[in-house]
């Protein structure tokens, strides 16, 4: 995920239903909100945001926030479109 300076990805009702998201900074600084927590992000950074937890991701930085974003199970299809909820 990359994200220009001064925007965000997501709301803070964004959530995922079936699937855990582990956020890892690559470069950039910012704040994800989770859960009404706010949780400071920059470089080597890694943050587990769990399934059905609402959060936003925000550029709070000059340059470019790049996030490596991996879902278990798979949260999107490859065209980027949600995929159901995961059976257990």
């Amino acid at each position: 995920m990359v994200i220009p300076p001064g925007e965000s990805e997501g709301d803070r009702g964004n959530r995922h239903r079936g699937a855990d998201q582990w956020l890892y900074v690559v470069a950039g600084s910012g704040t994800a909100t989770v859960n009404g927590r706010r949780i400071p992000l920059r470089a080597g950074t890694l943050l587990l945001i769990e399934r059905r937890d609402r959060h936003e991701v925000k550029n709070t930085g000059r340059g470019w926030l790049r996030t490596l974003n991996i879902y278990v199970p798979p949260a999107y299809s490859r065209r980027g479109d949600e995929l159901p909820r995961a059976r257990a």
